[in-house]
């Protein structure tokens, strides 16, 4: 044990330390500095290095249990340490080398791999700790809030650093294009394109990807994977949040989550870069963060754009592969992760009993498997198909002479009518004039907007299986049944009564927003006001070019409903109010009359 006091201790040191260095590093980034401070920040970033090797030697030198040379080539955590090290060892050469050449004359300012070695020594020491969700601290509920609005605050305080900006930002801006991004909605009060640098791109884009998958995401699974598991506590608290069917399921259910996100939008990146590789007018590099940031933006649903006038930009107006890619994964963001891993396992058996059908080995393995389909991917993806299909009827029927007329190909015509349909189910992108819209499609937009994604997903709204649900309950009681069903399976009252409180506290947010905004802008037209809250609520971020016309005020109110709407009101309610202990007993039931 008194080994492993020094190993803990300068575990506890080195995250302190390089904590401190990531927030030198971010503002080392954000503003310009003199000289002698950028020199200083660089030896200390090279300290922080130095103790990170040190914490990994230590840590090796010192185990906890006996090391086993052919256990530890194959253990995935000294492979990690071992190429991350052997990395920083050949960065920290090439650095010095160009020191010695420019005769340590050469500017310090803009190590981007020395900052990022820094933030890689926190990750790592960080996730070595022992992780722990308290629930006598804070309950999924109320770490789940706090941990977007700590994202939020220290996002806008990020975006309003000079280099972040091409211009000064107020901290109301930098605060609604904070929470915009972090609850991926879209919604923009500055150009994204023009008013941000690089820097500050790179900034939104990270948001997007955090808030899209959850701070505790990221932190479990780091923990998970250098230390080889986590807490009763901590999976209890997440089986809560990704509504696992076991306990056991709690982890590797976080691990699809990540693997199927990451693998999602590399593969978009690829699609998207080979839709613009000869777009005229932008370098290699600028191509590649274009890929990147789009891919990323769509499957979270943020609807965030590059371009000014988003996909009805000039250079991408008539790019259907383009539409299509950004359309395919902002559909796959939204149904859902939970639904996403269950519809390609289930697809995985289809084939391989396909493949296989005449082959005698293994034939318990490509066997029927009822119900490896779930119940909940089964509603989902009916439900999604046939908003989708209503949307595009919708869209064709109302905009054939509308935004349509521009497109001059029958296929031109039908794709932008499909990404028109689609983009409502929360992804915000836009391929068309909003303001051009007719009226029957703003209507038709926003109930799509209200309805919105899927569970589990990066999507905002209601969501397609509370709706689904609400319906599926109105038939019964129009038939007369006492119980709602569908595919051989009841529905559980809890789902029931779930369902109907998202429905009417979404209703019930949207209506005060929209007072509280008309009040306060009573010039406003009524229908853009209404149609800008669904957004925010369904955390869409399509606009009828309302959002820059708000007042800080107005502002305030629609990032307050961009929250509620990304965290959930029911959420809200169930982290601030105490559960009541369940009582053996019920009282006698009574109808009330209803209608």
């Amino acid at each position: 044990m008194q080994l492993a006091i020094p190993s803990r201790l300068l575990n506890k040191l080195t995250i302190v330390i390089s904590f401190i260095g990531v927030g030198v590093a971010l503002i080392d980034s954000g503003f310009t500095l003199g000289t002698w401070l950028q020199q200083l920040f660089h030896f200390f970033y090279l300290f922080i290095i130095a103790l990170g090797f040190s914490a990994i030697v230590e840590r090796y030198m010192h185990p906890k249990t006996p090391l086993v040379l052919h256990k530890l080539l194959l253990n995935k955590v000294a492979i990690f340490d071992l190429f991350t090290s052997a990395a920083i060892v050949v960065l920290l050469a090439l650095h010095f080398t160009d020191l010695l050449q420019s005769g340590f004359t050469m500017a310090t300012d803009g190590f981007a791999a020395i900052k990022i070695a820094v933030f890689a020594t926190f990750i790592r020491e960080i996730s070595d700790t022992d992780f722990n969700l308290k629930r006598t601290f804070l309950n999924p509920g109320q770490f789940f809030i706090l941990s977007f609005l700590s994202v939020i605050l220290v996002g806008a305080l990020l975006l309003m650093m000079p280099k972040a900006t091409t211009q000064p930002l107020s901290f109301v801006d930098a605060l609604f294009t904070a929470t915009s991004a972090v609850c991926v909605t879209g919604l923009i009060v500055v150009d994204t394109a023009t008013y941000f640098t690089t820097f500050g791109q790179v900034i939104i884009m990270g948001m997007i990807q955090i808030g899209g998958l959850g701070i505790l995401t990221f932190v479990t699974y780091f923990s998970y994977f250098f230390k080889g598991g986590v807490s009763y506590e901590t999976q209890l608290s997440i089986g809560e949040m990704t509504y696992a069917q076991r306990l056991g399921d709690a982890v590797t259910t976080l691990k699809s989550i990540l693997y199927v996100t990451f693998g999602v939008e590399a593969l978009a990146a690829v699609f998207i870069y080979s839709s613009i590789y000869d777009l005229p007018g932008m370098s290699l590099s600028e191509r590649l963060f274009f890929s990147v940031f789009h891919a990323v933006s769509a499957f979270c649903n943020a609807g965030f754009s590059t371009f000014s006038a988003g996909l009805y930009d000039e250079t991408v107006r008539f790019n259907y592969p383009l539409q299509l890619t950004i359309a395919t994964t902002f559909i796959f963001g939204g149904l859902g992760f939970i639904i996403v891993v269950n519809l390609l396992r289930y697809l995985r058996h289809r084939t391989e009993r396909f493949l296989y059908r005449n082959s005698h080995s293994n034939e318990s393995r490509y066997a029927y498997q009822p119900w490896l389909l779930s119940i909940n991917s089964r509603i989902t993806l009916i439900m999604t198909g046939a908003l989708l299909l209503i949307g595009l009827i919708g869209v064709m029927i109302f905009e054939y002479n509308g935004i349509l007329v521009e497109h001059s190909s029958w296929y031109g015509k039908l794709i932008s009518a499909f990404f028109t349909a689609a983009t409502p189910r929360t992804a915000g992108f836009n391929n068309s004039d909003m303001d051009a819209l007719a009226f029957p499609t703003i209507m038709l937009t926003i109930f799509l907007m209200w309805v919105g994604a899927s569970p589990n997903s990066t999507g905002g709204g209601i969501k397609t299986s509370t709706f689904a649900i609400a319906l599926l309950n109105t038939l019964s009681i129009a038939r007369g049944q006492g119980r709602v069903e569908v595919f051989q399976r009841e529905i559980a009252d809890i789902s029931i009564r779930r369902a109907f409180s998202i429905m009417w506290l979404s209703l019930l947010v949207i209506g005060t927003g929209v007072t509280v905004i008309s009040y306060n802008q009573p010039e406003l037209e009524l229908i853009k006001v209404v149609f800008e809250c669904f957004s925010a609520y369904s955390t869409v971020g399509l606009s009828l070019n309302l959002t820059p016309e708000l007042s800080d005020f107005s502002k305030l109110v629609v990032a307050v409903i961009m929250f509620v709407g990304r965290v959930g009101m029911l959420t809200i309610f169930i982290a601030l109010l105490k559960n009541m202990r369940q009582r053996n007993y019920r009282y006698p039931t009574e109808e009330i009359t209803i209608n």
